[in-house]
């Protein structure tokens, strides 16, 4: 008993059986600290999976639509494990959320970002103009995943909160050139005029869509203020 490998001592393979042991060891059965066991690998330090995840699920509703996501899908464009997901959110509905959230976040900054440099209701009417011609500064894929959020909206009424916050932020950005009521006004064309140009076969030429603006936007604050 006195020559028996204790726990802690790394047996050489290719010597013979371990002294006191029967029919030998493997040495891909020893863990690290010498211990019989399989070798487990070290966790990998992530502090970012979960903004990782979320990302992943806005790329797959993107090409699956809602209908089509599931915590498989998810877990794959992630590179994670399928417990990561129930880790870190309480439900698909719940990640669901949570990624359109941070979507809509993403897109409002961009949103804000294009009216940077305005400083006069001509050339507000211009950003406003090559915003929609544009396709608002995204491209199908992402248009898909704003059009996946109005519809999951249509059906669970949760989903508002984050299309109503989304709808404040874009209107507080055309405050600072219109007021609220044609900030609304505006707000809803760039929205309709965006998706007939995504959808249509036949879209709006760009003078077509700054004639449009213009009758929307209405007069400069200081022109009316002068007619006083």
């Amino acid at each position: 008993m006195r020559d028996r490998v204790r726990p802690g001592e790394l047996y050489i393979a290719g010597t013979g059986p371990a002294p006191g042991q029967v029919g030998g060891g493997r040495a891909d059965r020893l863990s690290p600290s010498g211990g019989e066991g399989p070798v487990r690998r070290p966790r990998r330090h992530d502090p970012d999976r979960k903004g990782r995840i979320l990302d992943a699920a806005i790329e797959v509703i993107a090409e699956h639509g809602v209908a089509g996501t599931t915590h498989r899908l998810i877990a794959a464009a992630a590179d994670v494990p399928l417990g990561s997901l129930t880790y870190h959110f309480s439900s698909l509905e719940d990640l669901r959320a949570q990624a359109f959230r941070r979507y809509a976040e993403q897109m409002s900054v961009l949103y804000a970002a294009h009216f940077e440099g305005v400083e006069n209701h001509e050339q507000f009417v211009l950003a406003v103009t090559d915003l929609i011609y544009g396709d608002a500064g995204a491209d199908s894929h992402e248009w898909a995943i704003a059009y996946e959020l109005y519809l999951a909206a249509l059906r669970e009424p949760a989903l508002r909160t984050v299309t109503e916050t989304w709808m404040r932020a874009s209107r507080a950005v055309l405050e600072r050139f219109v007021d609220p009521g044609t900030a609304r006004g505006i707000d809803a064309l760039i929205e309709g005029l965006v998706m007939h140009k995504v959808l249509s076969t036949a879209p709006p030429s760009r003078d077509q869509i700054q004639a449009i603006v213009t009758r929307a936007a209405g007069q400069p604050v200081h022109a009316l203020e002068g007619e006083m």
